[in-house]
């Protein structure tokens, strides 16, 4: 049967491939800057981006959610007219919100830098993602006007285009003009940031405003406003409450690392090589999700407009089933192999430090993130908004008592990420099992594909070895390991029963 082009199934497959070509470009970027700027800079560069996290909560995310949303509704009703006014409001309303908040931090850069980050060296970054943030927001706006619509294609090919030429600008700017002080090595990245964030603003601005329907009846101004409001404010909320708390979060980890007894610079290695290598290197795999919760929201949001409750919860059990069938072995297999492919990777040998719980606490992130986007595009920003913030004040009290206490270090983050991301599994299922009438299939979802991932995992860590022992080379050993790894995970997959046909299952027309 043909594969229908608006259907969630082409939409998913054709973010997923982007995603990973995406993300596979963007982990060899990181493997050359790391390299280029050591783990120091590293640290310096990953404390400046949860501001800017929060700068977009601040500004777009809301506004992003409520054109996906509203676009794949209107979409639904045949009226092409009102999806750009949506889109026109929400750029408009960006606007103002980028020019307030970039005021207030061109005012107080230096007080930002100095007694919130904790370091001064971060004052040319943070000018330099005003400019960045406002592209970005422009781009994030449009892009999720094409998604909304069901146009997958338009916005693929523009981020995959964005990730070489970021790729190229940062990393050419790096080698022209290193060695820099590393304030301004930070601003050199941030620069490179702006150059692929022109060209990607640029080109779905004007691939979109080609597209918008022109004619047809308006919506009425207030209640269109109501209802971006309804879906901007909750979620943009949640990213902001949610952002804050892993803003300082990250900004508490090199300060309780020093707390504990490190050094300065000891405590920007740790925090640079924690969150700028080894969680990035775990994060790989999971293109699939970004994909997969993109899809689910405008979907699960068209079927509720629809009044079809048995083609949401099935594409709810579809979404969870493949998450655990991609998820669970490529975590398995990184904690087996990441001890020595992190550090052959990126130069660092303290990469593979706490890969076995940082994996565990990356496949539980997958499954909150899938289960979170079900919720908004369920209409319930509400309860995923509140279950964000518990979670992010567990990690939060974690990494604040935990990781102050002598000889504990990175081992209280480490734990208190794990916590969060359980809970917000578990706080996520009861309210999305509450909203759409979820029934579990524990065998399917969990049992098979993890008894199968916790095989694969164990042998590959045992091949690994025997490897390392015979005096083959980490990269090659690694690649090797993963392959059989692979292989022996879908056998006892199969094994057990489980037929992937049923996740890529071609419904008919619209129905996946």
């Amino acid at each position: 049967m043909k594969l229908d082009r608006t259907s969630m199934l082409y939409g998913t497959l054709v973010l997923t491939l982007t995603s990973i070509v995406s993300q596979f470009l963007g982990f060899i970027y990181r493997i050359f800057l790391s390299r280029l700027i050591g783990a120091e800079v590293m640290g310096l560069y990953q404390l400046i981006m949860p501001v800017f996290s929060v700068l977009l909560s601040l500004t777009a995310v809301g506004l992003t959610a409520a054109v996906s949303n509203l676009s794949s509704q209107y979409h639904a009703m045949g009226r092409p007219a009102v999806i750009g006014q949506v889109l026109r409001r929400c750029l408009a309303c960006f606007v103002l919100l980028f020019a307030a908040v970039a005021a207030v931090v061109a005012v107080l850069y230096d007080p930002i830098s100095v007694y919130l980050l904790g370091d001064a060296r971060t004052q040319l970054g943070l000018l330099l993602l005003l400019p960045c943030l406002l592209l970005t927001g422009v781009e994030n706006l449009h892009k999720h006007y094409f998604y909304g619509t069901g146009s997958i294609r338009p916005p693929a090919l523009v981020e995959l285009c964005e990730q070489f030429i970021r790729t190229g600008a940062v990393l050419g700017l790096l080698v022209l003009f290193l060695p820099q002080s590393p304030e301004r090595t930070v601003g050199l990245i941030v620069l490179g940031m702006i150059v692929c964030e022109v060209f990607s603003a640029v080109t779905l601005f004007f691939l979109a405003h080609r597209r918008l329907g022109r004619t047809g009846r308006l919506e009425e101004g207030r209640h269109l406003n109501r209802r971006i409001a309804s879906f901007a404010v909750p979620i943009g909320l949640t990213s902001l409450l949610g952002n804050l708390m892993g803003s300082a979060t990250s900004v508490l980890i090199p300060q309780r690392l020093v707390h504990a007894g490190a050094q300065v610079s000891q405590a920007m290695e740790d925090f640079g090589v924690l969150c700028g290598m080894t969680l990035p290197m775990l994060c790989l795999p999971t293109a699939f999700i970004g994909a997969l919760g993109l899809m689910l929201v405008p979907k699960l949001a068209e079927g509720t407009a629809l009044g079809r409750p048995e083609l949401v919860r099935r594409r709810i059990s579809r979404s969870l089933l493949a998450t655990s069938v991609l998820i669970l072995p490529a975590m398995a297999l990184l904690a087996a192999v990441g001890p020595s492919l992190g550090p052959a990777l990126f130069g660092e040998p303290a990469v593979g430090r706490y890969i076995l719980p940082l994996s565990a606490g990356v496949a539980l992130s997958c499954y909150q993130s899938v289960l979170a986007s079900a919720l908004n595009g369920l209409g319930r920003a509400g309860a995923a908004a509140r279950n964000a913030i518990l979670c992010g004040v567990v990690q939060l009290g974690c990494t604040f008592f935990l990781m102050g206490l002598p000889g504990l270090g990175l081992a209280g983050y480490v734990a208190g990420f794990v916590l969060s991301t359980a809970l917000g599994v578990l706080l996520n299922w009861r309210d999305v099992r509450r909203a759409a009438g979820v029934r579990p299939h524990l065998f399917q979802w969990l049992t098979a594909p993890g008894l199968s991932a916790l095989l694969a995992g164990l042998v590959t860590n045992l091949l690994r070895r025997v490897l390392a022992d015979a005096g083959m080379a980490p990269l090659p050993a690694a690649g090797a390991c993963l392959l059989f790894g692979a292989v022996l995970y879908l056998a006892a997959l199969q094994a057990q029963g489980v037929n992937l046909g049923q996740i890529f299952q071609l419904d008919r027309a619209r129905a996946g």
